[in-house]
Parts: C-alpha cells; sequence; structure tokens
C-alpha cells in the first residue's frame, strides 16, 4: 500500500518528461525548436509540404510558434515630396509571409520586430520610389504600376538582409495632399488638363486642314483627268462622225448637201426670226424648188 504513491510520482514524472519532449505543430503553424535560445530548426516550414501534428523534442529545447498564414501590417502613414516638389501623406499596408523561421527570429525575433524592420523598409522604400514620380501619377496614373516596384525594391531589402520573409502584396490606401496643398495642386491639374485638351484640338484642326488639302488636291486631279478623258472621247466621236459624212458625201454629193441645209434650216429658222437675203441666195434653195433642185 506504501508504494501506491511512489508509483504515483514516478508516472507523474514520466508524464511530465513525455510532456517536455512532445508539441503540436497546427496546419497554421511553424514550429521554431529552440536549444539554449539559438534557433535549431522548424517544423512545419513554408515552402514544404504540410506535415503539422505531434513532434517530438529534447527536454531541454523550446518551441516558438510562428505562423505560416499571410500576415498584414498596417504602416504608419508617410509624409513625402513627390518629383514635382509637392508633399504628400502617403497610407499603405503590407502583406507578408515568414520563408524561414530561422531567418525570422535571429532578425526579428517576433511580430513586432517585423512590425518595426518592415515599417523601416517600406518607410524608405516609398519615399524611394515614388519621390521619383509626379503627384497625379501618384494619386491616380501610375498607382498600380508603383505599388509592383514598391513591392520588389522592398522584396530585394529582405532578402539583401536575409529577414526570412516574403512581401507579397503591397497596397496604397491613401495619398493624399496635404489639406494646405490640395486646392493649389488640383488648380494646376485643371489647367495642366486644358492645355493638354487645347493643344489636342489644334494637333486634330491641323490634321483636318491637311486632309482637306489632300482631298481636293486629289478631287482637282480626278476632274482634270475626267475633263481630258472627255475631251479626247469628243474627239474621237468628231472623227467619227466626220468619217461618217464624208463616206455619205462620197456616195451621193446632192443628198448631204441637202441634209447639211436642213440642219442649217433647224438651228437658224426659228419663231420670230427675220432674215433679208438677196432672191437669188442659195441658202433658201430648197426651200424655193421643194424638188430640191438648183436653179
Amino acid at each position: 500500500m506504501k508504494l501506491k504513491p511512489i508509483y504515483g510520482i514516478i508516472a507523474l514524472v514520466i508524464f511530465a518528461l513525455i510532456w517536455s519532449c512532445t508539441f503540436i505543430v497546427k496546419e497554421w503553424e511553424q514550429g521554431l525548436v529552440l536549444e539554449l535560445g539559438k534557433a535549431k530548426r522548424v517544423e512545419n516550414q513554408w515552402g514544404e509540404p504540410s506535415d503539422a501534428g505531434l513532434k517530438f523534442k529534447y527536454p531541454w529545447e523550446n518551441v516558438i510558434k510562428l505562423s505560416r498564414r499571410n500576415l498584414e501590417i498596417d504602416l504608419k502613414p508617410v509624409e513625402l515630396l513627390a518629383a514635382d516638389q509637392e508633399r504628400l501623406v502617403v497610407d499603405a499596408f503590407v502583406r507578408y509571409r515568414i520563408l524561414d523561421g530561422t531567418k525570422y527570429y535571429e532578425a526579428l525575433r517576433d511580430d513586432l520586430g517585423a512590425a518595426q524592420k518592415l515599417n523601416s523598409i517600406m518607410d524608405s522604400t516609398l519615399r524611394d520610389v515614388l519621390g521619383r514620380v509626379d503627384t497625379p501619377e501618384i494619386i491616380a496614373g501610375r498607382r498600380a504600376e508603383l505599388m509592383a516596384e514598391i513591392q520588389d525594391v522592398s522584396n530585394g531589402v529582405a532578402q539583401l538582409q536575409d529577414l526570412g520573409v516574403e512581401i507579397i502584396d503591397v497596397r496604397i490606401k491613401r495619398a493624399d495632399l496635404p489639406s494646405e496643398n490640395a486646392v493649389r495642386v488640383f488648380a494646376r491639374m485643371v489647367t495642366q488638363r486644358q492645355q493638354e485638351a487645347s493643344l489636342k484640338r489644334a494637333e486634330g484642326e491641323e490634321r483636318a486642314r491637311e486632309i482637306r488639302a489632300t482631298a481636293e488636291k486629289d478631287a482637282t486631279v480626278i476632274r482634270a483627268k475626267a475633263r481630258e478623258k472627255s475631251e479626247i472621247i469628243r474627239g474621237e466621236g468628231d472623227k467619227e462622225r466626220n468619217a461618217i459624212y464624208n463616206a455619205a458625201f462620197e456616195k451621193d454629193p446632192d443628198f448631204f448637201e441637202f441634209y447639211r441645209s436642213m440642219e442649217a434650216y433647224k438651228k437658224s429658222l426659228k419663231t420670230g426670226t427675220t432674215y433679208v437675203l438677196s432672191p437669188d441666195s442659195e441658202f433658201l434653195e430648197f426651200l424655193n424648188d421643194q424638188r430640191g433642185g438648183r436653179r
């Protein structure tokens, strides 16, 4: 009976020993194993197939749980100077994940250290990237392109400093002018847009004049060619007509003379027309002698 307390103590010691040698890593966690405060290995590390579950360690080893999820830091607002010398207040946030738990622990220790370090990196990167472009491009023109560049630059810094993290997204939530500058800058933006519109209209009018001049030139050339062609056709017709007349004249000169006289009468003898001719005029010979013979 006296041995029961001893068995209980032994069982408790064995349970405590087992408890100190095991730990559980959940699917969304990474287990960083420390030996005497120094990072030794990472269980269920990002980038490797998930092996969450029961894990073993030595009793003198400690375990720190790191996230396997995407993490987000809401950055402090940054006041910077754009390329056009306008001050801007930029509010952004960054998403990152822990790629290497060992490097993360050695460089940043925990989430608070990561937030401080990434705030510092992003502050410098925002000033560097956005300081090279004008205010309108930051506010509306190239925001997506600029955010991608900020992500690339900050990732390069994180890799260079061996932080063990990857920045997966950067978003500018707000990029506003200080209140004292807003009215003046917006007025200048309106003036710039008006100047661009005037330039576009002037270029359009110049282009329209060029098109009209080209069209008028083409029309003149087409009309000239058409007149030339019509004159050629008319000349060919006159030539053919004269040939027919000549052929007819050679076959029957009297009929040809009669026909020409009738054409002349048709053109000249109209209603109300008065002619003064001598009695022996040859012009009216066919009217005087309806048989058509000459006198």
